[in-house]
């Protein structure tokens, strides 16, 4: 499909769908954006992410890699670095860790070793979680590690609109950006998706749902059974307001204690473990300036600190709708 053909086409698709067409229109709209890793040109990706990218833009700008992640790290840098824009796959976050030192030591310090002359206008690409019947270092939600990084933002999308506008933002941001795609909600539902080139912004909390009487914050593929949980909860009488983070590094901590400020009380939920994950920082910026505004403790519902297991008991490590819903009348009881 030629670009006037697909210029402002609408269609239901899927959150990977979406990723795919962001991919399409960003290298339609800018022939500096290039992409790499690994199998994701002639088989198009473990997912089908990048599938048909390329047939339509050739080999030269859509690149199959060895099976390293540090080469793919480095070499997306320095191409970030000499005027590209590289968007650049890595299979699973679990094979993230051969590439840190490049992305922690290089990309997210290059702007301020080299006071502005460079700066690495790049983004690296992960499916991330549990829920795929995955081993453990296919499953994992480490995105606090990256959180900590200065010079990285973290976006986790949670939905097709959101995956298809956010990637857009990220391929055009200056610097470079970390982009987590929840697998587990890959295909789990469509919505309608203009391809108009338009791009969501970027450091910004959506308000998904408002409510009065307790905040749900969440990010990924916990959005989902979070709305379900809202969904309970007001057949309960309880009207929760329910903010996707979206970007969980840098926080954008004034909408979430705006919301906190109006209901009161605040539910943390996500995938990653609990112990020193985003969550924590959420809680404790609540704390520090929205201490008074609460009228009971800051709640979190979490994945456990041990190694996400194997299929059989991922749903056991995974928040349920359940848990919200518990967590929910805990603190409005009080």
């Amino acid at each position: 499909m030629s670009a006037a053909e697909r210029s402002n086409e609408t269609r239901d698709v899927t959150l990977v769908e979406a990723v795919n067409m962001a991919l399409h229109r960003a290298m339609e709209d800018d022939e500096n954006v290039v992409v790499l890793g690994e199998d994701i040109a002639t088989n198009g990706g473990v997912f089908r992410a990048t599938v048909g990218l390329k047939e339509a833009f050739g080999f030269k700008r859509v690149m199959d890699t060895p099976l390293a992640e540090n080469l793919i790290a480095g070499t997306a840098i320095g191409m970030a670095t000499q005027g590209l824009r590289p968007v650049a796959e890595f299979q699973f976050m679990g094979f993230i860790y051969a590439g840190m030192e490049q992305i922690v030591s290089h990309a997210a310090r290059m702007r301020n070793r080299t006071r502005g002359r460079l700066h690495c206008p790049l983004v690296f690409r992960a499916p991330f979680g549990g829920g795929i019947h995955a081993p453990e270092h296919h499953s994992e939600s480490t995105e606090a590690l990256f959180a900590h990084i200065p010079g990285l933002r973290v976006v986790i999308p949670s939905s097709p609109q959101r995956a298809y506008g956010l990637l857009l933002a990220a391929i055009r941001n200056p610097d470079p950006v970390i982009f987590l795609e929840p697998k587990r909600i890959y295909r789990a539902v469509t919505q309608n998706v203009e391809d108009n080139g338009e791009a969501l912004p970027l450091d910004t909390c959506f308000t998904l749902r408002e409510g009065d009487d307790v905040t749900l914050i969440t990010w990924g593929a916990c959005v989902m059974e979070t709305l379900q949980a809202a969904d309970k909860l007001a057949e309960q009488g309880v009207s929760c307001e329910v903010i996707d983070v979206a970007t969980v590094s840098p926080l954008d901590r004034e909408t979430l204690l705006c919301s906190v400020a109006k209901t009161g009380r605040a539910v943390i939920i996500h995938e990653a473990c609990r112990n020193g994950g985003v969550g924590a920082e959420v809680a404790a910026s609540i704390a520090e300036a929205a201490f008074l505004d609460l009228q009971a403790p800051v709640v979190r519902v979490t994945g456990y600190d041990t190694v996400m297991p194997y299929y059989r008991n991922e749903q056991y490590y995974l928040p349920q709708v359940e848990d919200i819903v518990t967590a929910v009348e805990q603190v409005i009881a009080l």
